[in-house]
């Protein structure tokens, strides 16, 4: 059972190690600055004026139609009063030309508490030092086994760590998504018709931000809950 041992717990250390890799360099670039994300996708500050002319397009598209219906196209058809939709109109232009600074002003705001999360003084943490704690307190407790039951407990937890990494970068990169198509969702608050779409959309991106700092606090829990089981493995 020596070498059935030795390779286990040697599988279990890497696997320790990897999560690890993962905690420090996951956690720090996933947060709401988007420099991570255009790092990764490029493409989305290059595409950012393309969607800044659609948003234009739209909302004069939307201003000329709903003109066009109060005065030429008879009664009986609904239509917004023209001089709310014109100040819509001329609001929600300025606000598609300053989408970027009104994202980037929100971002601000929900990246504080989000750094305060991230900068909170915690234990020290060695992720590889686990299986050879969880092995000795196995060895306390039970007999045979121990390090197929420890390397079992590693790979649970591994698993789920990973989902809750794999989770929050898929906030992130749907917050990413949401930012840079801003002015498009800016041009559809622009109508009466269309606002709800406009107030999903911030509905979508201030959930974002919230589900971002929960994962966050989340793995920041974590990772307290696993640096003190370190430090006092008997303690339990």
């Amino acid at each position: 059972m020596g070498i059935l041992d030795g390779i286990v717990e040697w599988i279990a250390e890497q696997i320790m190690y990897v999560l690890d890799l993962l905690t420090t360099s996951v956690i720090g670039a996933l947060g709401c600055s988007m420099d991570t994300f255009l790092r990764y996708f490029p493409a989305a500050e290059t595409m950012y004026d393309i969607f800044v002319a659609l948003a234009l397009g739209l909302v004069l598209l939307n201003w000329v139609w709903q003109l066009f219906k109060n005065y030429f196209l008879g009664v009986g058809i609904e239509a917004e009063d023209p001089i709310k939709l014109s100040i819509r109109t001329f609001m929600f232009i300025f606000m598609i030309f300053y989408a970027e600074d009104i994202v980037n002003l929100l971002l601000e705001i929900a990246g504080t508490p989000y750094d305060w999360i991230l900068n909170e003084e915690l234990p020290p943490l060695n992720f590889a030092s686990f299986s050879s704690v969880v092995t000795v307190i196995l060895g306390v407790c039970a007999s045979g086994a121990v390090a197929i039951t420890s390397l079992i407990l590693v790979l649970i937890l591994a698993w789920n760590y990973i989902k809750l990494l794999f989770e929050a970068a898929e906030r992130y990169i749907l917050l990413g998504v949401l930012v840079y198509t801003a002015p498009v969702a800016f041009a559809t608050g622009a109508s009466q018709a269309t606002s709800n779409i406009f107030k999903s959309w911030g509905r979508m991106i201030g959930g974002q931000l919230f589900l971002l700092l929960m994962n966050a606090w989340c793995l920041r829990l974590f990772t307290n809950m696993v640096g003190n089981f370190l430090s006092n493995p008997l303690s339990l």
